[in-house]
C-alpha cells in the first residue's frame, strides 16, 4: 500500500503551526519564490516561511484598538472546527460523501430561520451569492421582472440584475440614508430589496414595506444577527414579512470567511424555482452553488458554546462600544456625528481635519472613508467585542 506522509497526522508540524498563533513578532527570513518552485521545501519549512506573511502582515482584527469593520475576529473553536473541515474535505453536493455535513447545515437553518419569521433556506459563501439567490427566486418563483432598492443598497444587487437579465430601478433615501418610501410606485411586477444595515452607515430600511411588491427581499447581511437579540430585535421588526432574507455568518455571528445564509419564508416554492437535478445527484441541487463545503459546522460549534444568549450578549457589547464611540463623538466640538449608530455603524468627520487624516490616525483596522452625499466622512464599524473603546476616543483627541 503506497504512504505520502503529506497525507497523514503530522503533530510536530500541527504543533508548530497553532505556536504560530500565539507569536506577536514575526522575522522574515526572505520573501516567498516569484516563480512556481520545482522542489518543494517540505511542510514545516513552509510553515516557516509562510508565517511571518500570513499571521505578521495581516492586519489584526482582535486588537484592543480595532473595532474591525464588517469583518470581526473570530472565536478559537472555530479555528479548529476549520481545521477538522479541511481535513475531511466534505462536499454538500453528495449525501453520500458529506452525511454529517449536510445534517450541520440543516439543523443550523431549522435553529436559524424562525429567528428571521423564515420557514428554511440554506448557506452561502457570503451574501452576495444569497441576494442573487433570492432576486433568482423572485423571478422565477414570482415573476419579478424588475429590481427596485435604494440608492445606498449594497453593489451586489445591481450586479444579481444584471446576471439575472433584470432592471434594477434606484429610489433616492432620505436624510439618513433610509429608502424613501413616498417614492415608491406600483411594485406588483417588482422584487423590492430592502437593506436592514447598509453598508455606509448601518441603516435600515423602513421594513415595513415588506410585502408591498410582487416580492421582497430583506439583505439583512450585516444587522441580520440583531434579530438574536432580546434588547434589539425590535429594529428589525417587519422582517418576518419578506419572502427572503440574506444574513452574513462572517459579520455579526463572528465566523471565519466564506459563510452566510439565504432564507424564504415560503421554502418549497423558492426552492421549486431554483433547483436542478442531474444524472449524478442523488438528490437535486438548490441554489446558485454545486459543490460547497461544510461552513455550517464552525457556526454550528459556535452556538452550541455560547448558546444564543451568548452570541447575543457579543453583539450587544458591539452595539454599546458603537454608541459609547458615538456619545464621545457627538458631545466633543471638534467633530460632526452623521447620525446615531442604528446598528454599530458609526460615521462621523472632524471640523478641522480631512476624513483621511482622522481615518490614518485611527488606523486601518478600524476606521475606512465614505462618500454621502457627495460628502466624505469616516466610518467606523464596530464588530470587534474585545475593543477598548478608550483608546479609539484617545487617538482622536477624546477622553
Amino acid at each position: 500500500m503506497p504512504t505520502d506522509r503529506s497525507f497523514s497526522t503530522d503533530i510536530d508540524g500541527l504543533r508548530q503551526a497553532v505556536d504560530a498563533l500565539r507569536q506577536d513578532d514575526f522575522h522574515f527570513k526572505g520573501d516567498l519564490p516569484i516563480a512556481l518552485p520545482e522542489e518543494g521545501l517540505g511542510e514545516q519549512r513552509a510553515l516557516e516561511c509562510l508565517a511571518p506573511h500570513v499571521l505578521g502582515r495581516a492586519c489584526r482584527l482582535d486588537g484592543s484598538d480595532s473595532l474591525a469593520h464588517m469583518d470581526p475576529p473570530t472565536p478559537w473553536i472555530t479555528w479548529a472546527l476549520t481545521l477538522w473541515n479541511a481535513r475531511l474535505n466534505q462536499n454538500l453536493l453528495h449525501p453520500a460523501t458529506a452525511p454529517f455535513a449536510r445534517d450541520a447545515e440543516q439543523r443550523l437553518i431549522a435553529w436559524l430561520a424562525p429567528v428571521f419569521g423564515m420557514a428554511g433556506g440554506h448557506m452561502t459563501p457570503g451574501s452576495t451569492l444569497a441576494n442573487l439567490t433570492a432576486i433568482w427566486a423572485a423571478r422565477d418563483a414570482a415573476g419579478a421582472s424588475r429590481v427596485v432598492a435604494s440608492e445606498a443598497a449594497h453593489l451586489s444587487i445591481r450586479k444579481a440584475a444584471r446576471i439575472l437579465g433584470l432592471k434594477c430601478e434606484t429610489v433616492p433615501t432620505d436624510a439618513h440614508q433610509r429608502l424613501d418610501a413616498r417614492r415608491l410606485g406600483d411594485l406588483s411586477d417588482a422584487c423590492l430589496v430592502l437593506t436592514a444595515g447598509t453598508t455606509a452607515v448601518g441603516a435600515i430600511d423602513p421594513l415595513g414595506l415588506a410585502g408591498r411588491a410582487a416580492w421582497t427581499h430583506v439583505d439583512a447581511a450585516w444587522a441580520g444577527p440583531l434579530c438574536l437579540s432580546l434588547r434589539y430585535r425590535e429594529r428589525l421588526a417587519g422582517l418576518e414579512q419578506a419572502d427572503s432574507v440574506a444574513v452574513s455568518a462572517h459579520k455579526w455571528l463572528f465566523q471565519p470567511k466564506e459563510s452566510a445564509f439565504v432564507f424564504f419564508r415560503e421554502a418549497s416554492r423558492a426552492n421549486a424555482a431554483i433547483s436542478f437535478q442531474g444524472g449524478y445527484l442523488a438528490v437535486p441541487n438548490v441554489g446558485v452553488l454545486g459543490s460547497h463545503g461544510a461552513m455550517a459546522v464552525p457556526l454550528l460549534g459556535t452556538f452550541m458554546a455560547w448558546g444564543r444568549q451568548g452570541m447575543a450578549e457579543r453583539i450587544e457589547r458591539c452595539m454599546l462600544n458603537a454608541e459609547r464611540l458615538a456619545h464621545g463623538i457627538k458631545t466633543s466640538p471638534e467633530f460632526e456625528l452623521f447620525s446615531p449608530p442604528e446598528t454599530g455603524v458609526v460615521v462621523f468627520r472632524s471640523k478641522t481635519e480631512l476624513a483621511e487624516v482622522v481615518g490614518s490616525i485611527l488606523g486601518p483596522s478600524t476606521a475606512s472613508s465614505v462618500r454621502i452625499k457627495e460628502q466624505n466622512w469616516v466610518r467606523c464599524v464596530a464588530a470587534n467585542p474585545l475593543v477598548d473603546v478608550d483608546r479609539i476616543l484617545n487617538k482622536i483627541g477624546l477622553t
